[in-house]
């Protein structure tokens, strides 16, 4: 059994349909790349799986357990750990606080945190509306990690970034696939750094999916159909 399941999910904005039929599966210590051109579902289908959005039909199990009806922060609590579109930290806290705010016990710590991104422990007392772009993403995700998940969904964690902060977060991105258990699902359009950390893929296309294969299959004819200008 996949540790998370998404099968056949529709979801919808109110009387405005977003998903369709969007299914993919991930195990622990994968990372699956969700891709699409802007406005197919991705993010919607980000939200849903972290119970953001409610389901109109399909099925979503995380571990086993089936997610439909529960809150948001049941989902984040059974270790489901979300880097958002937009990082939104927390503007007024300082970068110690917006990590423990949601912290909960495990491996992932102050000091761990700092190994992995070493300028959020030398800004630890500023506040995050101080910090650059990248130092923010930075923060996101080490907010994210410290909530101890055992899946962590980057929802576009590199777009509008300079070229040596992107580098600097997929190589975070890929330190974390080498050295933890996690399950990992990325959202983003960087192809030549999702075919370097990516096991799988699954595009979608007008809410559905409309390709899902192990990342190396990926050609060019497919990315031309589905991701191309």
């Amino acid at each position: 059994m996949s540790f998370l399941t998404v099968n056949n999910i529709a979801a919808s904005y109110g009387a405005t349909q977003a998903l369709f039929d969007v299914s993919l599966t991930l195990n622990e210590g994968e990372v699956l790349a969700l891709m699409g051109r802007n406005g197919m579902g991705k993010s919607t289908t980000v939200k849903t799986i972290c119970q953001m959005l409610p389901l109109m039909s399909g099925e979503i199990t995380f571990d086993g357990q089936n997610l439909g009806g529960l809150a948001s922060h049941q989902a984040a609590r059974m270790g489901i750990g979300l880097v958002p579109e937009g990082r939104r930290c927390f503007p007024n806290l300082t970068v110690h606080e917006n990590l423990i705010a949601a912290a909960r016990k495990g491996h992932w710590d102050l000091h761990t945190v700092a190994n992995l991104f070493p300028r959020l422990a030398e800004r630890k007392d500023q506040s995050a509306r101080q910090l650059s772009g990248g130092e923010q993403q930075m923060l996101a995700i080490g907010r994210a990690l410290m909530t101890n998940p055992r899946l962590l969904i980057l929802d576009e964690a590199t777009e509008g970034l300079a070229p040596l902060v992107r580098r600097e977060i997929w190589s975070s991105i890929a330190k974390l696939k080498r050295e933890t258990g996690l399950a990992i699902l990325v959202v983003d359009k960087s192809l030549k750094e999702l075919s370097g950390i990516a096991d799988k893929a699954v595009i979608l296309e007008r809410g559905t999916s409309v390709w899902s294969a192990p990342m190396s299959d990926l050609t060019e004819g497919i990315t031309a159909k589905y991701l191309g200008v």
